[in-house]
């Protein structure tokens, strides 16, 4: 007999939109679910549809003065700091309070963060822990409702490249990024494709709470292995761009001699590791402050065991 694995029931769920100011996705669909929250409905679970960044929003910016998804650390979230403290951290105290407080048995079960990116990856679910039966079993039932529209799952554990993001503080946190669409923009096939993408995790959840048993099953994941940078010149400027072979081609294989950035005079670097990798968030507009040219992956498959309440 397969071993399973038992879960309390989904009680609480945050929908966040505008983590980010200018990923008017998530933006859209949280303003419209706050004015019709019966779409979004449950009748098993309360589903709170929420904007993380009110000013970055209003101002159409990805933030006002940090990055709301990565100051959900301890030293963030203690209020130690003195002095003026950035906005983002306030407000992440906010929301760890509302929703948290994050590594408690009282914080929210689930948060689906909506994100849009520039990059041409499609619908992705982001995954923060390998070992999270639920989290595994909801990416594959979202990845199989897809279907066959392609639906990539990141993971991002990986201690190096992991971050302390604005949905860490649930019990289960996943990320949702949908692209490519520029920042600012809205685009009406990518936000049909996020809300299709939050609609199946309601589902899958609400199925759940029914008493919907859910096999074994296994799940094709990318898992970050290292964040490269663009090549860059004494003054640290842009010494080189993506290679066109490159440009768009997220999720692709990145093999050994393959061409990754061009200068502008046309000299050309390649890719010199010994293993086939998979770039991901490939020249994301976002990221040029972070000095990131794209992530390189590897894909591995995780397993979880059968699921029940």
């Amino acid at each position: 007999m397969a071993t399973s694995s038992s879960h309390s029931a989904v009680r609480r769920v945050a929908i966040f939109g505008g983590t980010h100011g200018n990923e008017l996705s998530g933006v859209l669909l949280v303003k419209h679910w706050l004015k019709h929250g019966e779409e979004i409905a449950r009748r098993s679970m309360e589903v709170r549809p929420f904007i993380t960044n009110p000013k970055a929003v209003e101002k159409c910016v990805r933030y006002i003065d940090t990055d709301l998804n990565r100051v959900f650390d301890n030293q963030s979230l203690s209020g130690d700091q003195k002095g003026k403290v950035p906005y983002e951290i306030e407000q992440a105290r906010k929301i760890n309070s509302l929703f948290g407080p994050k590594g408690s048995k009282n914080g929210y079960d689930v948060i689906l963060d909506l994100h849009n990116t520039t990059a041409h990856m499609g619908a992705t679910l982001i995954l923060e822990n390998s070992r999270d039966d639920f989290t595994i079993q909801m990416c594959k039932y979202i990845q199989t409702s897809m279907a066959p529209e392609s639906c990539a799952v990141l993971l991002i554990e990986h201690p190096g490249v992991k971050y302390a993001t604005t949905r860490s503080i649930a019990k289960h946190p996943i990320g949702i990024e949908v692209g490519p669409q520029p920042q600012g923009v809205v685009r009406a096939d990518i936000l049909r494709t996020m809300k299709n993408v939050v609609n199946y995790a309601l589902d899958f959840m609400q199925y759940f709470n029914e008493g919907t048993e859910f096999p074994p099953c296994s799940l094709e994941v990318y898992r970050v292995l290292e964040k490269i940078d663009y090549p860059r010149n004494e003054s640290g400027d842009l010494g080189a761009i993506i290679h066109p072979s490159l440009q768009d081609q997220d999720w692709k294989p990145l093999n050994p001699g393959d061409p990754m950035f061009i200068t502008m005079d046309g000299e050309v670097t390649c890719y010199e590791g010994e293993n086939t990798v998979y770039p991901t968030f490939v020249n994301e507009a976002a990221y040029y402050e972070k000095n990131q040219a794209f992530a390189k992956t590897e894909k591995v498959t995780l397993m979880a065991q059968a699921l029940r309440l």
